[in-house]
């Protein structure tokens, strides 16, 4: 009977991991689609706030970077430093989003920064990931990435 729970655990964690990765990662792709553009319009909702010579990087390498993080994410590689980055670029969104005073954007930021703290409170749940694959399979590494 003590099985069940931690497959649901498992499960629990590699749906939630699985589910925020996809988003992330087509969050990313679809503004790699047209990055001129939303590199763009982003230094343009922007202006009056930042300046463009600091958003225009920033924008640059967002879709980039989720497109990674994302995948990375799916595949449940790396786990601890990509949800610490996933994480924290989460952070640097919600400054932006703040700033702008888009505040349904702001809740909806959020509850994606609460699930990348769930996901990384509940890593010793992992099962279903190439991190604990590899764990399984060459051994846990001295200290978890």
């Amino acid at each position: 009977m003590t099985a069940a729970p931690n497959v649901d655990r498992a499960l629990a964690h590699g749906i939630l991991r699985l589910t925020l990765g996809v988003n992330i990662c087509l969050h990313g792709f679809q503004r790699l689609a047209n990055v001129h553009g939303f590199v763009a319009g982003t230094v343009r909702s922007f202006a009056g706030f930042l300046p463009g010579s600091l958003v225009a990087p920033y924008a640059t390498i967002l879709p980039y970077a989720e497109t990674l993080l994302g995948a990375l994410l799916v595949l449940g590689l790396f786990q601890r430093p990509v949800l610490v980055l996933g994480a924290l670029l989460m952070a640097s969104l919600t400054f932006g989003t703040a700033l702008l005073s888009e505040y349904a954007a702001l809740a909806q930021q959020l509850a994606y920064e609460l699930a990348y703290f769930v996901l990384l409170a509940t890593r010793d749940w992992d099962v279903f990931s190439l991190d604990a694959l590899i764990a399984r399979r060459l051994g846990p590494p001295a200290t978890r990435w």
